[in-house]
């Protein structure tokens, strides 16, 4: 038995299609599950090295990722970051190294005057 979801007669009939008293369909409506695109946010490996070779690439790549995939921009910003600090590292060793070996080589010429 089942019951007219308008009016809440009685149907008999159970492969009836239409309520006999108040002519509406008694066909439940098929709804349509519609799924959300899922976007996979997880930490990439790959774009933290590219970022810590390439810092500016990875400055963009965490201000666009910020909002939609944060542990993704998270990881960019942090390659990017660990290669500034990286760059200015060796900038800083290979100066203090040039002048290191600058100061022994101008401490030991001798000038004529």
């Amino acid at each position: 038995m089942k019951y007219c979801s308008f009016c809440g007669t009685q149907i008999d009939d159970d492969n009836a299609k239409f309520c006999p008293n108040c002519g509406k369909g008694t066909v439940a409506p098929q709804y349509v599950v519609q799924t959300a695109n899922v976007v996979q946010d997880a930490p990439n490996a790959g774009f933290a090295v590219l970022s810590f070779f390439f810092p500016l690439i990875g400055l963009i790549l965490y201000l666009v990722w910020n909002d939609t995939m944060p542990l993704r921009a998270k990881s960019c910003g942090k390659g990017a970051l660990i290669g500034v600090i990286a760059y200015v590292g060796f900038i800083v060793l290979v100066l203090v190294l040039f002048s290191a070996l600058a100061s022994a080589v101008i401490g030991t010429t001798h000038y004529l005057y």
